[in-house]
């Protein structure tokens, strides 16, 4: 039986980076965590995510210093949010939308998790090829 709501989907918790984080610092956290992406927040408020693909593909491809590069100048602005309690077709349908592949769960305006496309397929087909590779252990060389 497919889960129906976000909170039944997402990865509770939430690695987060201050706007003005060096590249060098999100990209710390996210081999600490394991994770290939953080919330970039000013407070308690998301205002960007930033992704290991953002940092390679908006930065250290263009050559920019990762040391002098700050989060949100090169994180995803504005991103869409689900809350625990939406559908999890309403986040399917909001990644299809948005051409993303995760989004940030937020509660009573607190950034509380993050569904991903991966989350979503684990929940919907357990035995599918893109459930298997959500389930995977990073490779410890951290390549692809």
């Amino acid at each position: 039986m497919m889960a129906q709501y976000v909170k039944d989907v997402m990865t509770a918790g939430v690695a987060a980076v201050r706007p003005d984080a060096s590249l060098v610092e999100a990209a710390q956290l996210m081999r600490t965590q394991n994770i290939g992406d953080v919330v970039v927040a000013e407070g308690q408020d998301v205002i960007g995510v930033l992704t290991d693909r953002d940092i390679t593909v908006r930065a250290v491809a263009d050559g920019t210093d990762p040391m002098k590069v700050s989060a949100r100048t090169v994180c995803t602005p504005h991103p869409v949010t689900v809350t625990p309690d939406d559908l999890v077709a309403t986040a399917v349908t909001l990644m299809r939308e948005h051409a993303v592949r995760r989004l940030p769960v937020v509660e009573n305006g607190l950034p509380v998790g993050i569904v991903s496309l991966g989350d979503v397929a684990e929940a919907e087909d357990p035995a599918s090829a893109l459930a298997d590779i959500s389930r995977a252990e990073p490779d410890a060389r951290g390549g692809a």
